[in-house]
């Protein structure tokens, strides 16, 4: 009898994956900038972490996006924390959420992507519990990024 390596399912059969389904309300043009005119980025950005995004324009005076995202936690992790500190007041945590954007629009993520993420929690809380609690996080619009010029074409 050989032996034979496990193989890994897909992420998106992995049921646990959809049950706590991140969500958070960012500004209309912070959505923009994130994924793109149009959401022309969106695919790119799933494809690239694993997840499954959906954008739902909210009927508020600011005019927010409602994001929620699907997939492996560490995954979603990752991705509130980029738009986490993309919205943030900190010119160096708005940087790395920029190198952080354009890291997961030109390849897919790794587990080393992932792990740094992890490592690194939000200066204003434990935004973790929130997410796992189907809890809503709103962010500011970064005021002077620049627009990523890589990405998926």
């Amino acid at each position: 009898m050989g032996t034979s390596t496990p193989r890994r399912m897909p992420w998106w059969t992995v049921p646990e994956n959809f049950s706590a389904p991140m969500v958070v309300l960012i500004e209309e043009d912070q959505e923009e900038h994130i994924f793109g005119p149009a959401d022309k980025y969106l695919r790119c950005i799933e494809e690239h972490s694993h997840t499954l995004i959906q954008l739902e324009g909210w009927f508020t005076a600011t005019g927010q996006t409602r994001v929620t995202v699907v997939g492996p936690p560490r995954a979603r992790q990752w991705l509130l924390d980029m738009i986490w500190s993309m919205g943030s007041q900190d010119s160096y945590r708005q940087l790395r959420g920029l190198e952080m954007l354009q890291r997961v629009r030109r390849k897919p993520l790794t587990k080393e992507d992932l792990a740094a993420s992890s490592n690194v929690q939000p200066d204003t809380g434990d935004l973790s519990l929130a997410s796992r609690m189907g809890g809503t996080i709103s962010l500011g619009v970064p005021q002077a990024l620049p627009s990523p010029l890589v990405g998926c074409f």
